[in-house]
């Protein structure tokens, strides 16, 4: 186990990425707090408005990612590296904590479409820690002759990967998909979803069932007995995440944390 963190986890080119990791989930986890707050009334905390506008956190969020992202290109190894690498972690959680606001272009954060915010900030940072982990074949030098050939065996394992999940993509199985690609005992649930009915409104349903009623039907009801069964849990996982979203439409600007 030290070994495997040792070459994983703390070894001296991945360390950056720890720091920003470390920093994106815990700028996603402040901002989730600090806005509901706000949206209880609760705390020192306000709104920073300029002018009378409105200043969502997306906006610092973006000049931070930039900042890091080019100063990390442009600096070297040392501690500068582990700073830019912290600036980058902060910047992408602000900004990916309202992806849903960019996405739609409109003010949902506390909507419906604002969890798509929650669902895309868990499967970065779960994505960021495989690769930490060392789920990937690339990114480690000076390696043995065996631990070459190893590495090869792993990238045409990947690019397996890579096919299946594009497969189960089409299918509109994006979970499965993003998973299968990094982790290889993934690709199992990966087979399984490409091979298995595509979700109605999927480009392979619009393809491939539009002559097919009968397995446009089959398809429609596996979905519905999916969703059934596991949207209540994720709905529930989400709100204690992200918090519950308003029953009503999403609040005018300025209103809202």
């Amino acid at each position: 186990m030290g070994h495997w963190l040792q070459r994983n986890i703390l070894e001296p080119g991945k360390l950056p990425l720890l720091l920003a990791l470390s920093a994106f989930v815990l700028t996603f986890v402040i901002t989730r707090t600090v806005t509901r707050l706000i949206r209880a009334g609760k705390g020192p905390f306000g709104n920073v408005e300029a002018g009378g506008l409105h200043i969502h956190h997306v906006v610092p969020g973006v000049v931070l990612t930039v900042a890091g992202g080019f100063g990390a290109l442009a600096g070297r190894q040392g501690p500068g590296s582990g700073l830019f690498a912290v600036v980058f972690g902060v910047g992408a959680g602000l900004v990916l904590d309202e992806f849903a606001l960019i996405l739609h272009l409109a003010d949902v954060y506390w909507t419906e479409q604002g969890r798509q915010s929650v669902e895309v900030v868990v499967v970065t940072a779960a994505l960021v820690a495989l690769v930490l982990a060392g789920f990937v074949p690339f990114g480690v030098d000076n390696l043995s002759q065996d631990e070459l050939q190893d590495r090869g065996t792993v990238i045409v394992t990947v690019g397996v990967n890579f096919l299946l999940s594009l497969l189960a993509l089409s299918k509109g199985k994006a979970r499965t998909a993003i998973f299968g690609v990094i982790v290889p005992v993934v690709a199992l649930v990966a087979l399984v979803g490409a091979v298995r009915l595509a979700r109605p409104g999927s480009p392979w349903a619009r393809r491939f069932y539009r002559r097919r009623p009968h397995t446009r039907a089959r398809a429609g009801l596996r979905a519905y007995r999916h969703d059934r069964r596991w949207t209540a849990p994720s709905r529930r996982l989400q709100d204690w995440i992200g918090g519950k979203p308003d029953p009503q439409p999403a609040r005018l600007p300025g209103r809202r944390p």
